[in-house]
């Protein structure tokens, strides 16, 4: 390990230097390369340099204690070393996850999709409160928020919607949330008070390029229509609406969102292109049972991740086993504490792995 952090080292005060030079700038595309490795490096450099410092001052604090005789200034050694024996470990733990394989995705905008499932009307309600969630959540990390498709129904509740939330690291959050989601609660249409189950399913996707994955032509139908539903007057009166049909796998997007029918082709290409890509990467987790029985639900769409209790106001989160009594601040998009936790236990799962081999 410590092999490699001193070529990263290196490496880094190489880019140092490259960054330095005059006329930089001249090659955007090799600058932001540049830009781009600095960051990725720049935490494990700090927390090496900071390690190296912390081995020397154990060196330092032993050498002292063997020259000193003075009783107050020997405890006051004796802590000092103690903290730097401690520090040295912990930030071993640190330089162990920090050097991890990083998910080539984790820097990517997202195209969330979340569809009621078993519970009719009061499904398509949790779908709504859920998508209200995500939005708050995504406000609250200055990201921007894109509605793609959405199919609402009378009561204010949405069957599905797609949205796409482009910011800095997005997915590296978001993609945990991927699963089904449960929900218990009386719904307001029940008189008899009794407490329902319902269901809604979120699929996290990376936002693609189109280098990333290829569409054939030959392979899409492409039909324009007007808009349905809410939009306005102006969307609902011209063929805005722009529905995909990818003819290999079966895959129907519809995009109607925007007034523009050009917008509403270039948001249901990125989503076709975000489903094409999942769907590539459902088939390597299916080929790799072992990665993805080691992961924290990041791949199994089927998989039942959380359950929001209303009566008792806790949301458990089955793989980490977490439950918080903090329901209301949740569903305002408070969710930051459990994603920290799904990052914890799968670092922790994946370091236990790297171990073991």
């Amino acid at each position: 390990m410590f092999d490699r952090l001193e070529d990263l080292l290196i490496r880094f005060e190489e880019i140092m230097g490259e960054l330095q030079e005059p006329g930089v700038t001249d090659n955007q595309q090799r600058f932001r390369q540049l830009m781009k490795e600095q960051s990725d490096l720049t935490p494990i450099v700090d927390a090496y340099k900071e390690y190296k410092q912390s081995k020397q001052d154990i060196e330092d604090s032993i050498a002292m204690l063997e020259e000193e005789s003075d009783e107050d200034m020997r405890e006051m050694l004796k802590e000092e070393l103690t903290d730097a024996k401690k520090r040295v470990e912990e930030l071993e733990q640190t330089l162990k996850i920090l050097l991890l394989p990083k998910d080539p995705n984790d820097d990517k905008n997202v195209i969330v999709e979340i569809r009621a499932g078993a519970g009719g009307d009061e499904a398509a309600l949790f779908a709504a409160e859920m998508y209200r969630l995500y939005v708050h959540y995504a406000e609250s990390q200055r990201w921007k928020i894109e509605t793609i498709n959405v199919d609402e129904i009378g009561i204010g509740g949405m069957k599905e919607v797609e949205f796409m939330i482009s910011g800095q690291g997005a997915y590296s959050k978001l993609k945990y949330e991927s699963g089904v989601h449960r929900v218990q609660r009386v719904p307001e249409t029940e008189s008899g008070g009794r407490i329902h189950t319902s269901t809604i399913t979120v699929a996290v996707m990376p936002e693609v390029e189109e280098v990333d994955v290829v569409i054939n032509d030959n392979d899409i139908r492409i039909d324009v229509m007007r808009a349905s539903g809410c939009g306005g007057q102006c969307v609902n009166t011209t063929d805005s609406a722009v529905r995909l049909t990818h003819m290999p796998t079966g895959i129907v997007i519809y995009s109607q969102t925007e007034k523009s029918q050009i917008q509403n082709k270039a948001k249901a290409f990125a989503l076709l292109r975000a489903k094409l890509y999942d769907l590539e990467m459902q088939k390597q987790h299916d080929a790799e049972a072992e990665l993805r029985r080691s992961q924290v639900g990041t791949g199994d769409r089927s998989e039942k991740i959380r359950t929001y209790n209303f009566p008792q106001g806790r949301v458990t989160d089955h793989r980490i086993g977490l439950t918080l009594y903090k329901l209301e601040k949740i569903m305002n998009g408070d969710i930051q504490e459990i994603i920290d936790a799904c990052i914890a236990a799968d670092q922790a799962a994946k370091l236990a792995k790297m171990n073991d081999n």
